[in-house]
C-alpha cells in the first residue's frame, strides 16, 4: 500500500511537470498588472495548488475566492515541528525495540502491518544478517529524518526570512502529513520480528557509511544555500533589511537556482542507499521527491528569470547541467 501510495504521488507530480513543461500543456504565470479572467477555473486551481511564495504572483493577480484559502508560507515550520515530534516517537520506539527487545505498541504494528504485509515473515526464513542490515538501515534512515527535520526547525525560526508569501491550504495540510508517512514508510521496512521485539540484530554494511556521508554532505550544502537566501535581506550585521526576492550566489547558486531543492534530492537518494539501494518503496519516495522539487524549481526558475532582466543565463533550475 505504501509503494502505490508514494507511485501515485508521484505520477501526479510527473503529470504536472509535464503540463508546465510542454506546450500546448504549459501555463504560464500571468504577467504583473494583468488579470486572471483568461485562465480556465481549472487551470486556476491547477496553478494555485502548484505555486507557492513568490510564484502565486501578486495577490491582485488571483480571484478572492482563491485568496481565501491562503495560508503564510512562514508556517512551514509547522511541518517541522509535526516531524520532530512523530518521527523523534518512531526512532524512540525503534530503538527500544533493537536495544532492549521492547515491542512497537500494538496499534503501531497493526497499522505498519496493514500498510505493508509484504515484509511478515512469520515462517522465520529471513537470515540474522539480511535482517540486522534492514533494522539499521531503518534506524539511520529514521535519525535522518529527525535530524533534517531538527535542522529545517531551526533554520525556519532562527535563519530563514519569511516575505508575505503564501500557501495553498491543501498544501499546508498534504505538508503536515507529509513527514507522518514518511516516518511509517520508514518503519515498514523494519522486519516483523523487530517489530515485535524479537531477536533485534544489527549489522553494518558498506551502504550505511555511504549513504551516512551523503547525507552529511548534502544537509551540509542545504543548509549554505538556506542561510544564502536568508543573507539577501539582511545587512553585514545579520538584520534584516528588507523582504525583496533577489538574486542569489554562492555555492551551487552559481549552477542552479534552487540548489536547495537539488540537495533535498540528495538526501533522499542518500536514504535510499542507506536502504542498500535494493528498497522498491524507497526508490519510489525518491522519484516523488524528484518530480516534486522539480515542479517547484522550474517555477522559481521561470519567476528568476521573468523579474531580473540580467539573470544568469548558464544556470539551470534543478539539476546542474541537465534540467
Amino acid at each position: 500500500m505504501m509503494a502505490l501510495l508514494w507511485l501515485g504521488l508521484a505520477g501526479c507530480f510527473l503529470a504536472a511537470l509535464l503540463a508546465l513543461r510542454f506546450p500546448p500543456l504549459k501555463l504560464p504565470l500571468s504577467p504583473p498588472g494583468s488579470g486572471s479572467a483568461s485562465l480556465s477555473p481549472a487551470a486556476l486551481l491547477f496553478q494555485d495548488l502548484l505555486r507557492y511564495g513568490k510564484t502565486k504572483g501578486g495577490c491582485g493577480q488571483r480571484p478572492a475566492r482563491l485568496q481565501h484559502l491562503d495560508l503564510p508560507k512562514r508556517w512551514f515550520y509547522h511541518f517541522y515541528i509535526v516531524s520532530v515530534i512523530w518521527n523523534g516517537f518512531l526512532l524512540l520506539v525503534l530503538l527500544q525495540s533493537l536495544l532492549v527487545s521492547w515491542p512497537f505498541p500494538i496499534w503501531l504494528q497493526d497499522l505498519l502491518s496493514i500498510l505493508d504485509g509484504a515484509l511478515q515473515n512469520p515462517d522465520g526464513a529471513m537470515h540474522a544478517s539480511a535482517n540486522g542490515g534492514e533494522s539499521l538501515s531503518a534506524l539511520l534512515v529514521c535519525l535522518f529524518v529527525c535530524l533534517s527535520s531538527c535542522r529545517r526547525l531551526f533554520e525556519c525560526l532562527h535563519i530563514s526570512v519569511f516575505s508575505g508569501g503564501v500557501i495553498h491550504i491543501v498544501q499546508y495540510c498534504f505538508g503536515l502529513c507529509y513527514y507522518v508517512l514518511l516516518g511509517l514508510t520508514v518503519l515498514c521496512q523494519v522486519p516483523a520480528n523487530v517489530r515485535e521485539g524479537k531477536d533485534p540484530h544489527l549489522a553494518v554494511h558498506w551502504c550505511h557509511a555511504l549513504g551516512s556521508l551523503m547525507f552529511i554532505w548534502a544537509s551540509i550544502h542545504q543548509h549554505r544555500c538556506h542561510v544564502i537566501l536568508a543573507n539577501l535581506r539582511k545587512n553585514k550585521s545579520g538584520k534584516v533589511v528588507n523582504l525583496n526576492h533577489d538574486i542569489p550566489f554562492g555555492d551551487w547558486f552559481e549552477m542552479v537556482s534552487c540548489p536547495h531543492y537539488f540537495a533535498e534530492l540528495l538526501i533522499y537518494i542518500s536514504m535510499a542507499i542507506t536502504f542498500g539501494c535494493k528498497n522498491l518503496t524507497w526508490w519510489l519516495v525518491v522519484m516523488y521527491v524528484f518530480f516534486n522539487q522539480a515542479v517547484s524549481a522550474i517555477l522559481c526558475h521561470e519567476y528568476y528569470q521573468n523579474n531580473f532582466k540580467h539573470y544568469p543565463m548558464y544556470r539551470k533550475a534543478y539539476i546542474p547541467f541537465l534540467l
